[in-house]
Parts: structure tokens; sequence; C-alpha cells
């Protein structure tokens, strides 16, 4: 998962752009990037780590220009090290472009082989998002008429991005000397928000991957991106906006909700922080349902992300609810962390039990999902040995049995810890004295009561069916092979990659393309 920001503004938005990205940093702490447009130059610097490691004064004074795109990123295809491999990613034809993505094409190999024989297109690195680019690129020139870039260029470029491109993308970009574009693939499993404000009776845009940037920005929530759609602003603040796609289906991906996005933002019409309320409750009735026979003392969250789901359930238990793990907040999200050995050995630095909250009492510990199993039998030893008699561990979301092929790090069948597991089987893999999952209808349901309009999830990671229907055994048996084979490369890169950084003035002049 990644993040994006872009901004069409009337003063320097350098500031902007810094501000966002660091709301988004929960979405990727890999690596950061900004790029500003002033008149046809581009102004670059991204770097290895987070937002504030990455950006100095000395970089900020040097992005000039009152348009820019930025990234966060967390590595889904490519490699996990790989400075080349932060965005946003350039070309200098036609005009020059930058391109910042959040998702996952499905269709990478496929499109690479495609730009290099017919397209006559050289990608550079493994990612996914430098194909994307490319392949906008090439539908941009073939639009281009006496280097005069039209609205209905960028719409019908787009139109031929969605025919060519498979997989989940939320995609801003800049062409130098015209404008801002932003787009959102035809299941809108990504998301991506526009707001505006004014400034001097003018209209300022800016998209991001969630409201809270939009919110703490200063600017007003307008909607969200459709699927489909491409929204076009030029420099001068002119907005245009088309659908793009023949079928286009509001699919958004299931673990937004679940875990990933902040609580305070909303996404396609639905509060994050509400969605985990209702699913608090859900579990809260299975387990009044199924479970009458646990005696629970307590309930316990594993914080951050589980805090409202297990505040709820315990309002609705009529259990205490206590804060039994203190968290180190200098220490990043170990499931975004590259290399399951770092994931591991960050989590006791990460978290701390109080034991007065655990010693002689049955805990029910809440937890936003399993995926890897790692961490939670890390913490259920921790309330154990901090004096737990029984210990029984709720998701709040559905098991995770299936890879997640549209930007979320859970590839591989044999690093989930449900594949191939019951529910007891899981409990004793990680400790318990039992395991309890959401069911999908149930957390499907959370969502939807919120916005009835949503009726289709991408949930794929629990459901093992994949909504853009080019996905079968023998692609999942690909990528994992892949996988497999680079695990210990990249492990190693991770270990050279830091302090990494890239400093570029993209000087982008008019081509005749005639």
């Amino acid at each position: 998962m990644c993040g994006i920001l872009g901004v069409v503004g009337q003063s320097p938005v350098n500031q902007l752009l810094y501000d966002g990205l660091q709301l988004l940093q929960h979405r990727g702490q890999d690596a950061a990037g900004i790029v500003t447009a002033n008149g046809k130059t581009f102004h670059m610097h991204k770097g290895s780590g987070l937002v504030r490691d990455v950006f100095r004064t000395r970089n900020m004074r040097s992005l000039f220009g009152n348009a820019g795109i930025g990234h966060v990123r967390y590595p889904t295809a490519g490699s996990a090290s790989s400075l080349a491999e932060a965005q946003p990613f350039y070309v200098n034809s036609p005009f020059g472009i930058v391109l910042a993505h959040n998702g996952n094409l499905t269709n990478t190999d496929e499109l690479k082989n495609d730009m290099y024989r017919n397209d006559l297109r050289h990608i550079n690195t493994n990612s996914d998002s430098e194909v994307l680019l490319n392949v906008f690129a090439h539908e941009i020139a073939a639009r281009v008429e006496n280097a005069t870039l039209t609205a209905d260029a960028v719409f019908g470029a787009v139109e031929a991005v969605h025919r060519r491109v498979k997989g989940a993308y939320a995609v801003v970009a800049m062409i130098a000397g015209f404008g801002l574009v932003a787009f959102r693939d035809p299941h809108g499993i990504r998301p991506l928000i526009m707001g505006t404000t004014e400034a001097d009776g003018k209209v300022e845009y800016m998209f991001a991957s969630e409201s809270v940037s939009l919110d703490c920005s200063g600017f007003k929530p307008l909607r969200d991106v459709q699927p489909g759609e491409c929204v076009y602003v030029t420099f001068d603040g002119e907005m245009q906006a088309k659908i793009c796609a023949e079928k286009t289906q509001l699919a958004p991906c299931l673990f937004e909700y679940v875990y990933f996005a902040r609580p305070d933002s909303v996404i396609d019409g639905v509060s994050v922080y509400q969605s985990r309320l209702v699913m608090g409750d859900m579990l809260a009735e299975k387990i009044r349902r199924e479970y009458p026979e646990l005696n629970i003392d307590v309930v316990i969250p594993i914080p951050d992300s589980s805090r409202q789901s297990a505040l709820q359930l315990a309002n609705a238990l009529g259990l205490p609810y206590r804060e039994g793990f203190i968290k180190n907040r200098y220490i990043g999200r170990t499931f975004i962390m590259p290399g399951q050995a770092v994931r591991k050995k960050s989590v006791r630095q990460k978290l701390n039990p109080v034991p007065l909250e655990f010693a002689g009492r049955n805990v029910l510990l809440v937890d936003d999902s399993i995926v890897r199993g790692t961490t939670s039998k890390e913490i259920v030893q921790m309330a154990r040995d901090s004096g737990a008699k029984k210990v029984y561990f709720a998701s709040a979301a559905p098991a995770v049995r299936f890879p997640n092929v549209y930007g979320i790090d859970m590839p591989t069948r044999a690093e989930l810890l449900a594949t191939g597991r019951d529910d007891s089987q899981i409990a004793a893999e990680i400790g318990a004295d039992a395991v309890i999952y959401q069911d999908l209808a149930a957390l499907e349901q959370a969502v939807h009561s919120l916005n009835t309009t949503l009726n289709v999830f991408e949930a794929s990671c629990f459901s093992g069916c994949y909504i853009t229907g080019d996905i079968d055994e023998a692609y999942l048996d690909a990528i994992e092979a892949a996988r497999h084979k680079s695990k210990s490369a990249s492990e190693q890169k991770d270990e050279d990659s830091s302090n990494q950084m890239v400093d570029l003035n993209l000087n982008v002049a008019e081509q005749n393309l005639m």
C-alpha cells in the first residue's frame, strides 16, 4: 500500500505536499518523494525512509512551483530496497510526465513486453508503476498534435490505459506545461479523493489517498474520484472530468477499513472510524452467539488500529475495556516492514505489556486482523508472561487465507497463518486458548451499513475471489515462485539501502512531435 497526493495551487505547494505526505505516512515508510512543477520544469527530490528524514530544508527550498505530486512508498511489486523504484517516476516524452501510483498491476509482464516490442519504450526498473507511467505516456503521445495537449487527448489516453492495464491503480500525474491528471481503476479498488479551497478568489485542488490529508491541509472534501474516472486540472486551475472506462463497478478494498486507513479518514463515503465501531458490534454478536462458554474478564486491544473495534466489542458485551499494551510511537508498523526477520524482531520493541491488566485474568485480545501470525504469537506469549490465566484472540477481520495481488504485501499462501488451518489449529499455532474471526458477510455488512450504495467489495484475501477476473492458480503460483526466488536477495539489499537520496531538476522543453 502506498499514499499519493497531488496539488494544483495558486502559491508554492512544497509545504502542502510535505504536510500531506506526513498525514499519509502510515501508508508507506519505505521511501518518499515529491515533484513540483514550475512552468515547464519539474523539480524532484526522493529518498529512502520516512518523510521527515527524506526532506530537509535545503531539499524543500529547491521544490519550486504552484503544483506538485507526492508519494510515500510501501513496496508491493518490485524491490523493497531499490531507490530507483522510489516514486514519483519520470519520462521525458511527450512534454515530460511524472506519475505516482497506489496499487498493483496484474498484467505487468505482458505490458512490459508490449512496451518493448510495439511501443519502443524502455522500462528501467522492476516497478509496475514505471510500466503504468510508460503506458500513459505512450497513449498521450499518440493523441498530441502540433505539440498541443487537449483535455480530450488526456481522456482518450486514460481510456486506452483502462483497456490495456489490469489490476488496481489510483494515480496522480503531471504533464509539464499543462496540468495534473488523477484517475482510478474501473473497480475503484484503491482510494482517491479530491478536495478544493479558495485562494485569492481562485480554486485550488488537492487529490489524496485519504481525506485526512485534505482536512488537515485546509481543503474541503469535494468527492471521491469515481471508478474509471479521469480528472484533469490545468495549471491555471481549470478542471474537467470524465468517466473513461466502458464498464465500471465500485468495489473498494475491505482491508482499507480494517487496517490501512487512518480512523479519521472517510473512504468512498464511509467513515473508517465508524466502520470499525460496527465491526466491534458484529464481532461481539458472534461471541455472544457462538462462544457463550468463554469466561472473559477483560477486553484489551492491540494498538492502534483495533482500538475502536475492541472498545465497541467490550461495550456490547458489558465487559471492562483496558489498555494492556503500551506502544512505542517511534517504531514503524510491523506489517509493512520488509523482511520477516525484521518484522519479528520489532514486535517486542513496539509493544510492552502492563502486567497489572493481565495478572490472574481471562483476557480477550482484539486485533484488526491476523496475517502471518508472527506478531500475534509474540503478543499472546507476552500476555501469558504477564500472568494471564487464559488468552483468547479475536480478529475484527475474517481469516486471511489467500494472496492479495492488488497492492497489499501478502502474496504467498505459505506466509499466511490461516492457509490450510482451521480455527483450533490457528489458536494452537499462536498459543491462544481460542481464536475468534469476524465473518466475511458481517464485515461487508459493517461497511455497507454506512453507505448502502456499496454492494461489492474487493475481499480476495478473505474469499479467494479476485474482482478483476484475470487471476488464476497459474498466476498465483508464478508470483509465489518469483517472491521465493528474490526473497533472500531482497532482504540483503534492505541492509544496504539506507540514506539514499536523489535530487533532480528536470528541464522539460517543448517537443515537436510531428
